[in-house]
């Protein structure tokens, strides 16, 4: 085991250096560990890389599903003005497609009454007045002797009389009481009843007005700026009358949904082959792959989601046309390249299929190519593929994952077995190597005592015969 002792330094009384002694025999027996070491850091690597490509595996499952959603963005309209300084237009799911031509008369206004100006420091007399809004029963407003403007405006304001009251400052210190309609429209007006004057109020009552609109050449009025019902699942926000020129309010496809939707697919697409194909790149210092350059179960997910980007409508090919020649992605615009990740193709690419083009010319095509009622759009199908691929239980990666927490575990079981034994061996060791030490260094005492020994025996021998000796038997060190 490569261990040395001295026999001088032990025949000396020194002894050993147990805990040194003992140590390089552990030192010499561990040498698997390190090994093992190193493979369970190995797994964890690859533990941790597998758990980031499930999670980039599932996002990409949400953007394919967000693709499959017959209720999603491919199936979202958008309504377009063709003069957004005054009107503009949303549309909900139950729009329909189409082309409408507004026409705005005036806006609907809101209904005020104020009073003439007077001084900031004025007060009212004891009194009461009514506030009337639209048809609804008057209400009675209370004035208090002495009270101020603002006093009575905080009362109306706190109140229930539909109308908000502040006070406004003139430039020159005069203050006015205003009261504004809650309700726009005609509906909304506000009458002020009789007693006001007697207060010392006196009020300029504005009418609320209705909008006036046509569309598609049906007179239309509303209470509001904000119009729906007129056009089936449209609203209309009226910002200005139209004068002699119409705004036309066109509804189709909302272009700028479903491109996003698209972009988020080749994103997550792109990221979970990018990571991939980085395992299979290698490394020129060490002429080695990735982690999981080897790993069956990444390369076959490669393989699966390859497949996937490359899937066409059935039927298609020859000379079949089928679903207006939109059947893959490359009809769609968008292109794979050699490392297989995505391109979109940029809008103003005229010499390729451009998908910002196809949702102006044919949204109904580009909407069958990723999903339809027979489930053999692209998105049905890759959507189908990632369900499995994500299984919690079979899912190529959650299998992969465990197998290799199962090695994991099987290995740090390992470490911790061997690493007890050697622990226990160390201990033994210990013992039996100190009692040898002991016996080590108490050999020098036991050879005194026996040279004395020797000694006090030739001096008696000496005595009795009558010879001298000068010296007794002499013990050498040369046992």
């Amino acid at each position: 085991m490569g261990i040395s002792l001295n026999p001088a330094t032990l025949l000396s009384g020194q002894g050993i250096d147990v805990s040194s002694l003992v140590q390089q025999i552990i030192n010499a027996q561990s040498g698997p560990v390190t090994e093992w070491q190193n493979e369970a850091s190995n797994l964890a690597t690859q533990a941790g890389l597998v758990e980031g490509f499930n999670n980039n595996l599932t996002n990409l499952a949400s953007a394919v599903s967000v693709l499959a959603d017959p209720a999603g963005p491919l199936s979202a309209l958008a309504a377009t003005s063709s003069n957004t300084s005054v009107l503009t237009a949303t549309a909900q799911s139950s729009a329909v497609a189409g082309t409408h031509q507004i026409g705005i008369t005036n806006l609907a206004t809101t209904s005020s009454a104020y009073t003439a100006p007077v001084a900031s420091n004025t007060t009212l007399t004891a009194g009461s007045f009514t506030l009337q809004i639209g048809s609804a029963r008057p209400a009675t407003v209370t004035v208090t002797a002495g009270e101020t403007l603002s006093q009575l405006a905080s009362s109306i304001q706190n109140g229930t009389y539909g109308v908000t009251a502040n006070v406004v400052q003139e430039a020159g210190g005069n203050s006015i009481l205003a009261l504004v309609s809650n309700t726009t429209g005609s509906a909304g007006s506000i009458t002020v009843g009789g007693g006001a004057a007697a207060v010392g109020l006196n009020f300029t009552q504005v009418a609320g007005q209705d909008a006036a609109l046509n569309v598609d050449g049906v007179p239309v009025t509303s209470s509001t700026n904000t119009v729906t019902g007129v056009i089936p699942g449209v609203t209309l926000n009226l910002l200005a009358p139209t004068g002699s020129n119409p705004v036309q309010v066109s509804v189709g496809a909302d272009t700028t949904q479903t491109i996003n939707a698209v972009n988020n697919f080749i994103s997550a697409y792109n990221t979970i082959i990018g990571d991939i194909n980085q395992q299979y790149q290698v490394n020129a210092a060490t002429n080695t792959e990735g982690p999981l350059g080897s790993d069956i179960s990444v390369r076959s997910l490669q393989s699966n989601l390859l497949a996937s980007a490359s899937y066409a409508l059935p039927g298609a090919g020859g000379n079949t046309i089928v679903n207006s020649g939109v059947v893959n992605l490359a009809t769609l615009g968008i292109t794979t390249n050699q490392d297989g990740t995505l391109t979109l193709n940029s809008p103003s690419d005229t010499a390729d299929p451009n998908l910002n083009t196809l949702l102006a010319t044919n949204p109904a095509a580009v909407q069958n190519f990723f999903q339809n009622s027979s489930q053999t759009g692209f998105a049905n199908n890759f959507n189908t593929e990632l369900t499995n691929l994500t299984d919690p239980v079979s899912g190529i990666l959650n299998v992969d994952l465990n197998q290799i927490n199962a090695q994991q575990q099987s290995l740090t079981s390992d470490i911790n077995t061997f690493e007890a034994n050697l622990t226990s061996q160390q201990q033994q060791l210990t013992t039996e190597f100190s009692a040898v030490n002991a016996q080590l260094q108490s050999y020098p005492l036991l050879l005194q005592e026996i040279t004395e020994v020797l000694g006090s025996a030739g001096t008696t021998l000496s005595s009795t015969t009558g010879e001298t000796q000068t010296s007794g038997p002499t013990l050498t060190s040369g046992l």
